[in-house]
C-alpha cells in the first residue's frame, strides 16, 4: 500500500455505505436478536484472527509487524499509540487481512472517538465482509462494522453517508430473521431524501446485482440528472443498459464512465 493509499485509509471518510432512522426506536425482540448476533459473531475475536493469520504470513512480513510492534510497548501516550495502531492497520490490510485492520482502526477510534476515525473502522470492517468467505469472520466484522458505523453517526447525524453505509453492511451480511433490512433502509432513506445521487446510485447498484435492469436504469438515471459528473452511476448505467441490449445507451455511459474514471 502507497503512503497516499494509507492516507485514503485513514483519512478520507467513506467507501462504498448510515445509520436507521428507527434506530432509537427498534422493538425489543429486534434488539434482542441484534444484540444476540452480535454476541455470537465476537467469540470470534481479534487476537484469534491474529493468531491465525501470522501462521499464514511470510518471515520477512511478520519481521515488519515485529518492527511495528516492538514501537508500540515503547509508546508513551495514546497520541503515539494511535499513530503506531494506524501503521498496523495498514500492515495487515496490504496482507490482506481487513478483519485485522479493521481491530487497529477500531483500536484507533477508540483513542480519537472522532466521527472519521469510527468511519474508517466501519468501512475497514466492510471490506472484510465482502472479501472474507468464512461465515464467523464475515459475522464479527459485520457486527464491528455496524458498532463503528453507529458510533460515527452518533457524533455527526447529518452525515448521510454513514447512514447510506450502515444500509450496506445489512445488505452484505444480512440478518437471517430479517433478510431484506438493508434494501429496506436504503429505500427508507430515499424517500426522506428524494433525488440523494448517493442512496440512487447504491440502490441501483443493488438492482443490477438482482437482475431488476429496469429497476437499475430508472434510478442511476435520476442520479445521473441529479448528479452529472457522478463517476458510479454512469459505470453502472453502461452495465445495466448493456444486459437490457441498448448497445447505444451502453456505448455512451461506458465513454461517460471511462472519462471519468481517468480524472
Amino acid at each position: 500500500m502507497t503512503n497516499a493509499q494509507r492516507i485514503v485509509l485513514f483519512l478520507a471518510v467513506g467507501l462504498f455505505a448510515l445509520l436507521y432512522f428507527g434506530f432509537d426506536i427498534k422493538p425489543e425482540s429486534q434488539k434482542f436478536v441484534e444484540k444476540q448476533r452480535a454476541l455470537q459473531a465476537t467469540s470470534t475475536d481479534a487476537q484469534a484472527l491474529i493468531a491465525q493469520a501470522r501462521g499464514q504470513l511470510s518471515g520477512d512480513k511478520i519481521s515488519a509487524l515485529a518492527a511495528i510492534e516492538h514501537e508500540l510497548e515503547a509508546a508513551n501516550d495514546d497520541a503515539d499509540k494511535a499513530a503506531i495502531y494506524k501503521d498496523l492497520s495498514a500492515k495487515w490490510f496490504d496482507y490482506g487481512k481487513p478483519a485485522i485492520a479493521g481491530h487497529y482502526a477500531e483500536l484507533v477510534a477508540e483513542i480519537e472517538n472522532t466521527e472519521d476515525a469510527w468511519s474508517i473502522a466501519g468501512t475497514t470492517f466492510s471490506i472484510c465482509i465482502r472479501k472474507e468467505q468464512e461465515e464467523k469472520v464475515r459475522d464479527y466484522c459485520t457486527a464491528k462494522a455496524i458498532e463503528s458505523l453507529e458510533k460515527a453517526t452518533s457524533l455527526n447525524p447529518e452525515n448521510l453517508q454513514h447512514r447510506v453505509n450502515l444500509a450496506l453492511v445489512y445488505t452484505e451480511n444480512p440478518p437471517k430473521d430479517n433478510p431484506m433490512k438493508g434494501i429496506l433502509m436504503l429505500v427508507d432513506l430515499n424517500k426522506k431524501y428524494p433525488g440523494n445521487a448517493m442512496i440512487l446510485t447504491q440502490l441501483g447498484r443493488l438492482a443490477i446485482k438482482t437482475g431488476q435492469y429496469d429497476k437499475a436504469v430508472e434510478r442511476l438515471e435520476a442520479a445521473v440528472s441529479a448528479e452529472p459528473e457522478n463517476m458510479n452511476a454512469n459505470c453502472l448505467l453502461a452495465q445495466a443498459y448493456s444486459a437490457l441490449g441498448n448497445a447505444e445507451a451502453a456505448s455512451r455511459f461506458a465513454q461517460k464512465c471511462d472519462q471519468l474514471s481517468s480524472q
